[in-house]
């Protein structure tokens, strides 16, 4: 055997170890989430992860493959979420409810914390018609736009462990509540007209709340849908005086409860 032939041999070793070493980190990874379960301890908590992070930190400092071993456990952490989320839940999550609720920001949470796909609906769709929201409505109607949502959530039903994020009016289609209900569980986002207003106060890409945006006209048409979403809804979370760790944290609690029945 060259010394060509004993590298590549003890390359061969050194990826041998590797696999080992990853399904066993990845068997471990299931144990905590079970442990967590079991004594109904919170799934999310981020302060682990900014641990693990600076004890890497302190393990590479000076080490010449710094940047290639930080690369790596990047991809590691990403998968390590990934199967958190597969225990979790292997569906999609669908996140209904009016404007400002907070869909946007708890979506980008947990695709954070569980490495899950994010599809903000409204945003395809005008990506993909190459024009904005209120843009589509004036040109097409809202029919043509409903139309898109229906489609947009069929599509989403060959995907698993994605976050999907629903326009406001997108529950108040009884066949789009249907195909929600085709991709996993459906997540109503509540908050008071007074939160949604401070919200969205400085938005103009909101078509609906053409001359009403304001408490009471946010109110009033909240109080139109509300009867529509809470029949859409499998689970109801408010967001009001909530953290976003506070609502992700509730969500999953209560989505592992469902499960559990």
């Amino acid at each position: 055997m060259n010394d060509l032939e004993m590298y590549r041999e003890q390359l061969a070793l050194c990826d041998d170890k590797l696999i080992d070493a990853l399904v066993e980190r990845n068997a471990v990874v299931e144990k905590i989430m079970a442990y967590k379960e079991t004594y109904g301890m919170p799934i999310l908590q981020p302060q682990q992860e900014a641990k693990q992070k600076q004890r890497l930190e302190e393990k590479l400092t000076d080490n010449k493959y710094k940047d290639e071993i930080y690369d790596v456990f990047r991809c590691i952490l990403k998968n390590s979420k990934r199967i958190q989320a597969r225990k979790l839940f292997d569906y999609n999550i669908v996140l209904i409810g009016f404007m400002g609720a907070g869909k946007t920001t708890v979506s980008d949470y947990l695709s954070t914390m569980f490495a899950m796909d994010i599809v903000e609906m409204d945003q395809v769709i005008a990506d993909r018609e190459e024009m904005s929201i209120p843009d589509i409505f004036a040109t097409y109607g809202e029919e043509y736009f409903r139309n898109m949502e229906t489609n947009l959530l069929i599509e989403m039903q060959s995907r698993k462990n994605t976050v999907i994020s629903c326009g406001g009016g997108a529950a108040l289609r009884e066949r789009n509540v249907a195909e929600m209900k085709k991709n996993g569980r459906v997540v109503l986002l509540t908050a008071s007209p007074e939160t949604i207003y401070e919200r969205v106060k400085d938005s103009d890409d909101r078509p609906v709340l053409n001359g009403r945006k304001n408490v009471e006209g946010i109110s009033e048409l909240m109080e139109q849908r509300r009867e529509k979403y809470e029949a859409a809804a499998d689970i109801v979370i408010n967001t009001d005086n909530k953290n976003v760790l506070q609502i992700c944290e509730e969500l999953v609690q209560r989505v592992t409860e469902m499960e559990d029945k």
